[in-house]
């Protein structure tokens, strides 16, 4: 059996990964159920952007400019943009702590049947949405939507199905890097660090190559959420370090840079405008509360409800925009009802769809495409040895 020592440490030339104590029975028991609330809390943001935070089609399905028909709450809800960097860092320090002791096949697996199943359902729903109602989505060719179903149409140049996609890609791109460089030859302490600080190098040099496709590759604008959540998770497993602590710093400043750049510009005028003080307090807010869960304070929020509100933020992301606003130009312009009826209606039914993915999309067709997989693998793995 393992014993549980200190944090890693230079021995004989080497690094001795060892967790802090009692920090590996954490992070293999520790369901983390904050960490689940802050996933839906980050949907939620994101969701009340698209609602009531923005102009475009939202101010189609509801006639007028959120701006106009809440001008209270649309000075909050245009924030909400920046649920997808709360996302990202979660992101960094979930993939880390889900591929550890993991091959690069396992890890490629997981992700496939976690992402695609419900992705598939959503784009079909939303399409189906765009022939019913246009004037809320404009349906896509044929030969487009067959590429959206591989969630490479960014790249390819083609019109997104899913407007929230584009996160997606991004997502795609750090797991790409991450299996590359991190799981390919299992994941440990140092090599997360090393690939951590190397990929904080990069972005900056990607910057000054200010080079289309060094862009792309390293993600020099996102980035640092994901190195940040990555830096959160070693703190986690094996305890506070400066040197840990340092790449979580460097994230914070960079990323507050690129969140300002991204959502605020001077002279913002109209329904919706952004302060720059307040984006760098909700980018310092999201590092704060997932370094919360890192160290272990907010294991008190232990409610098994945040559990299931985390199981519905992945579909509840992917279906909520496009039908939502679906919703909204049903209920308000429609049956006539109250904004402040319609919004609430609008979130819970997106909420109950989501349920009904996880239940009957996600749950029993995820496991199995994993488990096909892996059974594939395994004989392609045995016809190679036999030959």
């Amino acid at each position: 059996m393992t014993t549980v020592t200190a944090p890693p440490e230079q021995t004989a030339g080497r690094v001795a990964e060892k967790p802090a104590p009692g920090s590996a029975a954490r992070a293999r028991n520790d369901r983390m159920r904050a960490l689940d609330g802050l996933r839906i809390l980050a949907a939620l943001m994101v969701c009340m952007y698209h609602y009531a935070g923005k102009n475009g089609n939202v101010a189609e399905s509801w006639g007028q400019s959120p701006g106009v028909k809440f001008p209270t709450l649309s000075s909050f809800a245009t924030y909400g943009s920046m649920g997808v960097q709360l996302f990202f860092i979660i992101s960094g320090f979930v993939i880390c702590m889900s591929s550890w002791g993991r091959s690069v096949g396992d890890f490629f697996r997981s992700r496939v049947a976690r992402l695609y199943p419900a992705y598939w359902v959503a784009i079909v729903l939303v399409t189906t949405a765009a022939l019913v109602l246009p004037v809320v989505v404009e349906p896509v060719r044929p030969d487009e939507l067959l590429v959206n179903l591989t969630m490479l149409q960014q790249p390819m140049g083609v019109h997104r199905v899913l407007g929230v996609c584009w996160t997606l890609w991004v997502e795609l791109r750090f797991y790409v890097l991450f299996a590359v460089f991190v799981v390919w030859k299992g994941v440990t302490y140092r090599r997360v660090v090393v690939f951590c600080c190397a990929w904080t190098l990069a972005g900056a040099f990607a910057r000054i190559a200010d080079n289309p496709l060094t862009d792309a590759l390293v993600m020099r604008d996102h980035a640092p959420y994901f190195i940040g959540g990555l830096a959160l998770y070693l703190i986690h497993r094996y305890g506070s370090d400066l040197l840990l602590w340092g790449i979580v710093l460097v994230s914070v400043l960079l990323g507050q840079r690129y969140s300002v750049t991204a959502n605020w510009h001077p002279g913002m005028t109209g329904d919706f405008q952004r302060s720059p003080y307040v984006i760098e307090a909700i980018v310092l807010l999201a590092f704060l509360a997932v370094a919360a869960v890192a160290l272990g304070w907010l294991r008190w929020a232990n409610w098994r409800w945040l559990t299931f509100a985390g199981t519905l933020t992945y579909p509840f992301y992917l279906v909520h925009e496009h039908l939502g606003w679906f919703v909204i130009r049903l209920l308000n312009r429609g049956l006539e009802l109250s904004p402040y009826v319609t919004l609430p209606a609008t979130v819970l039914t997106m909420l109950t769809l989501a349920y009904l993915l996880h239940r009957f999309v996600e749950k029993p067709i995820g496991p199995r495409l994993k488990r096909t997989m892996a059974a594939q693998a395994l004989r392609v793995r045995a016809r190679g040895a036999s030959g």
